[in-house]
C-alpha cells in the first residue's frame, strides 16, 4: 500500500489518467491525497470530480479556492469568470451528489507527521488549531443554511487573525489562509492585492515572505502538503511539500509518494491558459 499526494488538476483529467498509469495505481491498495482545486479552467472538471468521488474511502481531498468557486456559482454566489469551465457540472444530472459531495470535503487533513492544505496555514496556528478551524468551516459548509455562509465567505478582509474573531470574519479568515494565501506581511497579514502577490518568492510584494518561511512557524513540526502556487512550483523541504507544477498550462502533473518521497510526473503537452495564470 502506497500514498501518492497529486498537486493541482484543475479539470485536466488525461494527465491524471495517465500519472495514475504511470505509478501502477491499484485502487484496492493505495490511496491518493489531492490538495484541491479539483475543477475550473481545465477541458475535463466533470470527468475528473466524478473520477474522484469514485474512489471513496481510497482518496483524501481538501478544497481549493476553485472548488470553492464551484459551489459558491452552483448557489448563484459570487461572479463567474470568463474562463471558468463549470458549465458541464452545473448541467450535469448528478450535479447534486457531486455538490454534496464537494461540500463534504476539508480545507485541511492531518496524518501522523503529514497535513495537507490547498494553500497555507497563518504563521501562528499549530496543526491541531488549524484542524479545529478546518472544522469549523466544514460545519458552516454542511449546515442546512449553508447558503447564507456561501454569500459572506469571498473577500480579503480581515487579513490577520485574532483568536476573538467570530462569524462570519472568522470563517473568512480561516477560507483565506487556507485556500487563498501566499504571502503574509512583517506583521503577519495575507497580500492578495500587492504587485508580485502571486508571482514567484523571489519577486513577491516589497516586505513579505512566503507563509512557510515565517521564522517559527507554529506548524513546522509537520510536513506540509500543498498546491496553488504554480509560481511557486516543485519544493521538497524539511517542513514543505509544494506540488501545484503547473499542469493547467502546458507544465506537468506531479505526484509524490510520501512513504519514501519519490517523486513521479507525467507532462501536460496541451497549454490549457497562459503561463503565470491564476
Amino acid at each position: 500500500m502506497a500514498t501518492y499526494a497529486i498537486g493541482d488538476l484543475q479539470g485536466c483529467f488525461d494527465p491524471l489518467r495517465r500519472l495514475l498509469d504511470y505509478i501502477s495505481f491499484d485502487p484496492a491498495a493505495d490511496r491518493l491525497w489531492f490538495v484541491g482545486d479539483l475543477v475550473n479552467r481545465g477541458p475535463a472538471s466533470l470527468e475528473v470530480l466524478r473520477f474522484v468521488k469514485s474512489l471513496g474511502t481510497m482518496a483524501c481531498v481538501v478544497l481549493g479556492n476553485h472548488d470553492l468557486h464551484l459551489v459558491m456559482q452552483s448557489e448563484g454566489c459570487g461572479k463567474a469568470n470568463r474562463e471558468d469551465t463549470l458549465a458541464p457540472i452545473l448541467a450535469a444530472p448528478d450535479r447534486d451528489e457531486l455538490l454534496s459531495w464537494l461540500r463534504a470535503q476539508p480545507l485541511f487533513h492531518v496524518e501522523g507527521e503529514w497535513a495537507m492544505v490547498h494553500a497555507g496555514l497563518l504563521p501562528e496556528w499549530t496543526v491541531a488549531q488549524a484542524q479545529a478551524l478546518s472544522d469549523e468551516v466544514s460545519t458552516a459548509l454542511q449546515a442546512p443554511n449553508f447558503e447564507e455562509f456561501l454569500a459572506n465567505m469571498w473577500g480579503s478582509e480581515p487579513a490577520t487573525w485574532h483568536d476573538d474573531l467570530a462569524g462570519w470574519d472568522r470563517l473568512r479568515v480561516v477560507v483565506n489562509a487556507m485556500t487563498r494565501m501566499r504571502f503574509v506581511t512583517s506583521s503577519g497579514a495575507m497580500e492578495f492585492r500587492a504587485e508580485g502577490s502571486k508571482g514567484p518568492p523571489e519577486k513577491g510584494p516589497a516586505g513579505c515572505r512566503p507563509w512557510f518561511d515565517v521564522p517559527g512557524r507554529a506548524s513546522a513540526d509537520h510536513a506540509i502538503v500543498c498546491g496553488h502556487w504554480s509560481a511557486l512550483g516543485f519544493r521538497d523541504e524539511p517542513g514543505l511539500l509544494a506540488l501545484d507544477t503547473g499542469c493547467l498550462w502546458g507544465g506537468c502533473l506531479t505526484a509524490v509518494r510520501l512513504e519514501d518521497r519519490r517523486v513521479f510526473r507525467q507532462p501536460c503537452s496541451q497549454q490549457v491558459l497562459p503561463s503565470g495564470w491564476d
